[in-house]
């Protein structure tokens, strides 16, 4: 079963607040029976915003919050008096999350830095008081201008999770083991294809204090891009990595067809993503003698590439290596 805990996608109505409606107000005084317009405007609908969060990593407090609504502004008053603003709401989200309009599909911004601010609906403006429209050809104005709606809609709320490193592969590949021992998530890991159900980031620990962020995505299979299997559920978290980490078992019938396999499923789905960096990793290399790696360097992509054992620990630090130049090459 899934973990329920990890949620990506998230369909909300959210409803920014009216703005308040003008006064038509005059002032009236012992002394001054028949004073002039001095009604106030109305106040601004409250906003509903989304803030950036590096503290959260899923959607799921947002699950069973289908409806926000912000406060309505205050009407004008005498004497000039604005109305109070209508209540912003704040939405907390993951970094990494993208908003899109449920309507049309189409985007309208990322949240991609801590504390990082959009407004998702602004609230509609308050109306003008009575003293506005005073003129010299009617100086007692009797109205005033009424409050702007608010924003109404369904919005789609889809976490694309940010990481360095990225691994990709085959269920059963070893990559979940691997960001066991490279960091200290602990993802679950069994001998069964789709044991990855859900994303999983850790932090891998570099040398001088150093360190990189690491996503398990869920396995991918060959026609994932059309919906085969679990990959293209996960494969827009893919989209954020800074590396694709391709991570083949050296027991594979053939690493340069998985190789292969991979990247044109990742190609399917988004060209884009071939443009990335590559790292290949050839886990269980523990299962190697040297005659058969000396075989496999032969046949192995013109990438970056390193035989590695998350269960003896061989070629992990050569591994961390590769990653921190690539790393710093995409950075400089």
């Amino acid at each position: 079963m899934a973990d329920s805990n990890f949620v990506d996608y998230i369909k909300i109505f959210c409803r920014s607040g009216d703005g308040g409606a003008g006064s038509a107000h005059f002032r009236r005084e012992k002394f001054i029976p028949k004073g002039g317009p001095d009604g106030g405007d109305g106040g601004r609908g409250g906003h509903i915003i989304l803030r950036g969060n590096n503290h959260l990593w899923t959607l799921l407090h947002l699950k069973y919050q289908r409806h926000v609504s912000a406060g309505n502004g205050g009407r004008g008053g005498a004497q000039q008096s604005s109305g109070a603003y209508g209540k912003d709401i704040y939405i907390e989200v993951p970094l990494g999350t993208v908003v899109k309009t449920a309507e049309t599909d189409a985007m309208l911004f990322e949240i991609t830095s801590h504390d990082e601010e959009k407004i998702l609906a602004r609230g509609g403006r308050g109306g003008l008081g009575n003293t506005h429209f005073k003129s010299s050809t009617n100086q007692t104005p009797r109205f005033a201008q009424p409050g702007e709606k608010g924003v109404e809609g369904w919005f789609i709320f889809e976490l694309k999770i940010l990481a360095d490193v990225g691994l990709v592969g085959f269920p059963n590949a070893g990559k979940s083991t691997l960001l066991s021992v490279v960091s200290a998530a602990k993802p679950k890991i069994a001998d069964y294809p789709f044991t990855t159900l859900t994303p999983s980031l850790g932090i891998v620990s570099y040398r001088d204090n150093k360190s990189f962020v690491m996503a398990d995505i869920p396995g991918i299979i060959e026609g994932a891009h059309e919906g085969k299997g679990l990959g293209i559920r996960f494969l827009r978290h893919i989209e954020r990595n800074s590396i694709l980490l391709f991570v083949i078992p050296a027991d594979s019938n053939s690493i340069p067809g998985e190789y292969e396999i991979l990247i044109n499923e990742l190609g399917m789905y988004n060209s884009e993503l071939l443009d990335k960096k590559r790292v290949l990793a050839v886990s269980k290399s523990d299962l190697l003698d040297e005659e058969l790696k000396d075989e496999i360097r032969n046949e192995l992509p013109g990438i970056p590439w390193v035989f590695i054992s998350s269960f003896t620990g061989q070629g992990l630090w050569a591994l961390k290596d590769v990653l921190w130049k690539v790393l710093n090459d995409i950075q400089n």
